[in-house]
């Protein structure tokens, strides 16, 4: 914890020491970080997200990533880049591992659905639901007033998962709290440069994009979807990097077709774009070692520009911001835009979404109608302490938002006797 202060490590609610401990049991050697990363590895929230939707749903392929399984993953991918940066390596990990804890079923499109479910009471967030997890609704620390603090993390670990640290406004789409959640952001945001991101949340932040760009071509590659051919064709060359100027950087189109150019260069891709994937032992060690390579290239960029920028000094909390090399920024960029293209953008996808963001306007609406009986024994003293309409469709959307993929589903069909088809649709595999 060197370097990092008593304010990085205070919690919301001052906890009392445990009770359960042997009369001649050692003192706990962890740091309040590495606690930190305990109660998040423990918490039902994370397990939850084996069961949402990453790029493809569960279950639809043989060993599909999940939420959880690419949550473990940028856990990975951020602890070694923090290490190399002098920072705390378990603030790091414990952004990665809570980062995606706010998702609802059926991942972004989910999200889309809920923020227009949500209209009257906020509006709905994946990352501003995250920190309501973490700080409220996770059943971890009760106060003695009977109020929930969620895990009660520590403030550096709180800030450390802020991607997108304000509140919603007109001109962002994206924010990192609710109105009702203002007090605790407040809080751990104390002496915190307003709308600046902490270094270890911008390396989260990198190490999301890493995993999502690699590990989403990987799976379109394993499904059949994706074709590294693409990349040495000069036509879909431009159309990816134009996909990826659209969504994803703020490059030119020249610039990322010249990404495009330089990453099927590499003879890794090389190796996989002059033939087509077909299942052998020997193409899967030739897709691991690319997804591997190009991980390593991705995560040493972010190390090598930070430290040309900054020196080789420790680097933590607000000391420095990430610095990204741009030509491996424009990379990634093009990688999202694969996915993008051959995989989200599929016609049979589009239609399954449709039915998914139907179902869960439809969930809302029915969970509304019955409350507080249809609601969890969780949710139901939120409900009826609500002093209004919005906060009562608050109670009801955090429900919803903490349902797998398949409890959606299950529920919907309960609860109004419909039999949906809104689940990923199936895809041959290579």
């Amino acid at each position: 914890m060197a370097g990092y202060t008593e304010s990085d490590t205070e919690r919301l609610y001052r906890e009392p020491p445990k009770r359960g401990a042997l009369r001649d049991a050692r003192a706990e050697r962890r740091s309040p970080f590495a606690r930190d990363r305990a109660r998040v590895l423990h918490c039902a929230a994370l397990r939850r997200l084996a069961g949402k939707t990453q790029v493809v749903g569960p279950g639809e392929d043989d060993v599909p990533r999940t939420r959880l399984t690419h949550s473990l993953e940028v856990a990975q991918i951020g602890r070694g880049i923090g290490e190399e940066l002098g920072c705390d390596p378990d603030v790091v990990d414990t952004a990665g591992l809570a980062h995606d804890i706010g998702h609802p079923p059926f991942g972004h499109n989910g999200e889309r659905a809920l923020d227009e479910a949500a209209t009257a009471c906020g509006g709905f967030e994946g990352n501003a639901q995250t920190l309501r997890i973490l700080t409220r609704l996770e059943p971890k620390v009760l106060g003695p007033d009977g109020r929930g603090y969620g895990l009660n993390l520590t403030r550096a670990c709180l800030d450390a998962v802020a991607k997108y640290p304000w509140p919603r406004t007109g001109a962002v789409p994206k924010y990192g709290v609710y109105a009702e959640d203002l007090e605790v952001f407040g809080w751990l945001r104390r002496g915190a440069p307003e709308g600046r991101r902490c270094l270890e949340a911008q390396i989260m932040d990198w190490a999301d994009d890493v995993a999502y760009s690699v590990h989403d071509v990987e799976d379109g590659v394993l499904a059949g979807r994706i074709s590294l051919r693409a990349l040495a064709d000069p036509g879909e060359r431009v159309v990816i990097a134009g996909l990826a100027a659209e969504n994803f950087s703020t490059e030119p189109v020249e610039a990322l077709t010249g990404a495009a150019r330089e990453l099927v260069a590499l003879p890794a891709v090389a190796e996989l774009a002059a033939r087509d994937h077909d299942g052998s032992f020997a193409a899967q060690v030739a897709l691991k070692r690319l997804t591997s390579e190009l991980v390593g290239r991705f995560a040493s960029a972010a190390v090598t520009g930070t430290r040309n920028r900054y020196g080789d000094g420790p680097l933590r909390r607000y000391d420095a911001d990430l610095v990204v090399v741009p030509q491996v920024a424009a990379e990634v960029a093009v990688l999202k835009a694969m996915a993008l293209r051959y995989v989200m953008r599929d016609p049979r996808r589009l239609a399954a979404q449709r039915e998914q963001r139907e179902l869960l306007a439809e969930l809302v609406a029915v969970v509304l109608e019955r409350a507080p009986d249809a609601l969890d024994p969780l949710f139901q003293p939120a409900w009826l302490a609500a002093a209004s309409d919005a906060e009562r469709l608050r109670v009801v959307v955090d429900q919803v938002a903490l349902l797998t993929d398949a409890q959606a589903v299950g529920w919907h069909a309960a609860l109004t006797g419909a039999v949906s088809a809104a689940r990923e649709p199936s895809y041959p595999t290579a």
